[in-house]
């Protein structure tokens, strides 16, 4: 376990605007969010309703995945988009299964870091570190994340509600296959991200709420977001919706009957 990895300037928090893993924090229940996010929030759930069971859903199988990663053997995550700290948080539902598992964190939210503490607190026989980058800065991520992982060894990469925040102007691809080409053989691809395919019309407005608070969002199509595991081979059941994916892992979603599905999830295996 080692002290988070930040550079002072990182630590000033912006409250001028809403942040995405503010307001996921504000779906979740959660107390780290600031009136603007609360605002920017209110006004999505005024476009539908359901956006804080589609968090729920999305969170549910972070924790699916992680759970069926640790039993097929994996020991290892690198978990990039992290956000606040909702327990159990990814550490704590592997180190459940396999106390040793080691976990490196990364996201760009200085409020994240502020909170890292919480990240760090795991097992005695794991190990557990924070690192404060930009997902498009896969060199920076690798260059931390080395301390911790062995990256000879299979790793789980976790990128669950985040390439949706990159566009394919500002590289979400590149990002990928750039951190991809670091993983051995064995090594998982974790994905979750929205879509338009099922809500068109209600994407359209949250997706004009994002223009207008100078955010960026970029939902993709399932084709579109096929195209990340180029040189991965999912594992079943594929694509699929949240709920759909080894939902006998985990427990329902309170509510989640009925609510449209926001985008799609899928884990994949580097041969």
């Amino acid at each position: 376990m080692s002290r988070p990895e930040h550079d002072a300037p990182s630590l000033r928090i912006d409250t001028s605007k809403p942040h995405p893993a503010r307001m996921y924090d504000w779906f979740l229940g959660g107390k780290d969010n600031y009136p603007v996010d609360e605002a920017m929030g209110r006004q999505m759930l005024a476009v539908e309703p359901g956006v804080p069971v589609m968090a729920k859903l999305n969170r549910a199988f972070m924790h699916r995945a992680t759970r069926w990663l640790t039993e097929q053997g994996i020991r290892q995550f690198l978990d990039i988009g992290t956000g606040i700290p909702t327990e159990p948080n990814l550490h704590q539902v592997a180190q459940r299964v396999a106390p040793d598992t080691r976990v490196v964190y990364c996201d760009n939210d200085p409020i994240v870091l502020a909170h890292a503490g919480a990240l760090l607190k795991g097992t005695e026989e794991g190990a557990i570190d924070y690192v404060q980058a930009d997902a498009r800065n896969p060199e920076i991520i690798l260059e931390h994340a080395a301390k911790t992982l062995d990256f000879g060894q299979p790793v789980a990469l976790s990128l669950i509600s985040v390439l949706h925040f990159v566009s394919d102007e500002d590289g979400a691809h590149d990002v990928v296959e750039q951190l991809s080409k670091a993983l051995a053989p064995g090594s998982h691809l974790v994905l979750s991200h929205i879509t338009a395919d099922f809500v068109p019309e209600e994407a359209r407005k949250v997706n004009e709420l994002y223009k207008a608070n100078t955010l960026t969002l970029a939902p993709r199509t399932r084709d579109e977001f096929s195209r990340f595991f180029k040189g991965f081979e999912l594992v079943e059941p594929g694509i699929v919706t949240a709920e759909a994916w080894h939902p006998e892992l985990g427990e329902p979603v309170a509510g989640q009957d009925g609510v449209a599905a926001a985008g799609y999830v899928a884990v994949g295996r580097k041969p």
